[in-house]
């Protein structure tokens, strides 16, 4: 069992939000700060299970990213507890710039040299008129950062986005951020965080077993 009142630790359970309806695409849309729809009925039921799932924890606030899609996924979250969102202005996704609502084919076709540029390098070369990985990184690791020292001996939640999740577990897992597609950030997906005032330790990626049965997940022999 988490102990979440150690004073030395702050627990943040990282979420990505649930489905929209631009992530039940298939191929999926390039959805960044620059788009704002509402959950899916995927993304709902995501979202539902998730409070579920922490209804049982003892948690103190819930954070979320400015977009709607954080926003009604953190809502959820906030109610189970009788708590308020609090929206945290760096959490917002990437800015897909351009690329904005179109699947990668599309980018490739429309901009075959920026999107080369690009996949060889993501860290500094940034979408077509948005942002880069490097970009998120140095607004998103301050930002969750200072959440953490301001919670020390608490658990908080916070819901935020793929690219977002990914930079900030990459900078703590001391991956290469240019490797940012092997940090896998399904929707409703939980990372479990414990902060100290000096260290960071990711303690599970990506969990999905509240989320079971949209993806498989089943004991052996169950057909699932």
């Amino acid at each position: 069992m988490i102990s979440p009142t150690a004073n030395e630790y702050c627990w943040i359970v990282l979420i990505r939000h649930g489905a929209t309806p631009n992530n039940d695409a298939v191929p999926p849309r390039l959805q960044g700060a620059r788009s704002d729809p509402p959950l899916s009925a995927t993304g709902l039921r995501q979202a539902e299970r998730l409070a579920d799932f922490l209804a049982r924890m003892p948690i103190c606030e819930v954070f979320a990213s400015p977009l709607l899609r954080a926003r009604q996924t953190a809502e959820r979250i906030a109610q189970t507890h009788c708590k308020t969102i609090r929206v945290v202005e760096e959490l917002r996704e990437i800015d897909c710039g351009q690329w904005e609502g179109l699947t990668w084919d599309e980018v490739e076709q429309s901009w075959p040299e920026q999107y080369r540029s690009f996949v060889a390098d993501p860290v500094h070369v940034p979408y077509l008129g948005g942002e880069s990985l490097a970009d998120v990184e140095r607004r998103v690791v301050p930002a969750l950062r200072h959440l953490a020292d301001d919670h020390q001996g608490k658990m908080i939640v916070v819901v935020a986005h793929n690219m977002v999740n990914r930079c900030f577990l990459a900078h703590h897992l001391r991956t290469p951020l240019a490797d940012y597609r092997k940090i896998v950030q399904e929707n409703g997906g939980i990372n479990l965080v414990r902060c100290s005032r000096d260290s960071v330790r990711i303690v599970t990626i990506n969990s999905l077993w509240h989320l079971a049965d949209f993806h498989g997940i089943g004991p052996p022999g169950s057909g699932q």
